[in-house]
C-alpha cells in the first residue's frame, strides 16, 4: 500500500512541477499568454486580452477553453509588417478551442494557419486545400464540431506546418 502511495505522490509532483515552476517564474500573463514560450492556455475570455466574458465583444465562445501556439517566426512578421520573407517565412500558429464544458459554446474546433505573403494562392508557399485569411496567411487545417454537426473547411496538403 505504502509503494501505490508513493507512486501516485510522485506522478502528481512530476505532473504538477512543470505547471507549478511555469506559473512561479512568471511565464503566464492573468490573460493566459506565456510569450517566452509562444503558447497561450486559458478561457478564450482571455485572448482578447480584456477580462469581460466576452472575445472582442462577442460571448459565444468566452467560455471555451483556448490553446494558442506560435513559433518565434510568426511574432518577427507580426513586428515587421507582415510580408518580409525575411521574417514570416516559416511563421505558424495553432488554435484548439473546446467548449465542451457545461458554459461552453459546445464546439471543437482546431485550427493550423501559415504565413503565406500577399500574393496568397499565387504565392510559392500556398498549399491546395487551405483557405486565405488576414491577407497574407493561409488556413491549412480547420475542422470541428458544434451541436449542428462534424465538419471541415480546410485540409491542405501537406499538412504540416514546415515547409
Amino acid at each position: 500500500m505504502k509503494k501505490i502511495v508513493f507512486v501516485v505522490l510522485t506522478v502528481l509532483a512530476l505532473v504538477l512541477m512543470p505547471t507549478t515552476s511555469a506559473f512561479a517564474s512568471g511565464g503566464f500573463n492573468e490573460f493566459g499568454y506565456n510569450y517566452n514560450a509562444h503558447i497561450f492556455v486559458g478561457s478564450a475570455d482571455g485572448v482578447d486580452r480584456v477580462l469581460d466574458g466576452a472575445v472582442w465583444g462577442d460571448p459565444t465562445y468566452a467560455n471555451d477553453h483556448l490553446v494558442m501556439k506560435w513559433n518565434a517566426a510568426w511574432d518577427a512578421c507580426n513586428d515587421n509588417g507582415y510580408d518580409d520573407p525575411a521574417f514570416c517565412a516559416g511563421a505558424w500558429t495553432t488554435n484548439e478551442y473546446n467548449g465542451m464544458n457545461p458554459d461552453g459554446s459546445q464546439s471543437s474546433w482546431h485550427y493550423k494557419i501559415i504565413w503565406v505573403g500577399s500574393l496568397g494562392s499565387a504565392s510559392p508557399y500556398w498549399r491546395d486545400g487551405g483557405y486565405s485569411v488576414w491577407g497574407n496567411y493561409e488556413v491549412i487545417q480547420d475542422f470541428g464540431f458544434d451541436p449542428t454537426g462534424h465538419y471541415r473547411f480546410a485540409l491542405a496538403r501537406p499538412a504540416g506546418l514546415g515547409h
